[in-house]
């Protein structure tokens, strides 16, 4: 999981000042978690955001943003409660998603709205 600053959302992200339209700059999905460090629900959601980094490496990107240090970031995305979770496919709009969710939701949104599958499990031989 990286952590971005408003510089850093701009080139990897979205030029939020530049552009009107959403054009994604990534090339695989992301999910962008807007948290503060004294939110309770944002760091209960935080082990979950690092498992699926690892599950999913090389095939969705996961950011964070501090709401604290990045206010003006969250206020071009309406940001007014934490956490804030966007979910960008690789083509296509993104879905913002309010509130903390839990690893059976997410893994919904990221079949549904990324459309990454899990890997099947390897099928053992009897």
């Amino acid at each position: 999981m990286e952590k971005l600053d408003k510089k850093a959302f701009s080139e990897k992200i979205f030029d939020f000042e530049n552009e009107k339209e959403w054009k994604y700059r990534g090339t695989m999905p992301a999910i962008v978690d807007f948290y503060a460090d004294w939110c309770g629900p944002c760091k209960m959601v935080s082990p979950i955001l690092e498992k699926l980094a690892a599950e999913y490496e090389g095939r969705l990107a996961i950011y964070k943003v501090d709401t604290d240090k990045e206010q003006e970031l969250a206020g071009a995305f309406g940001i007014q409660s934490i956490p804030s979770l966007l979910f960008i496919p690789a083509s296509g709009p993104p879905q913002m998603a309010r509130g903390a969710m839990d690893r059976a939701g997410f893994d919904k949104v990221i079949a549904d709205v990324l459309r990454i599958q899990k890997d099947e499990p390897t099928k053992t031989q009897e």
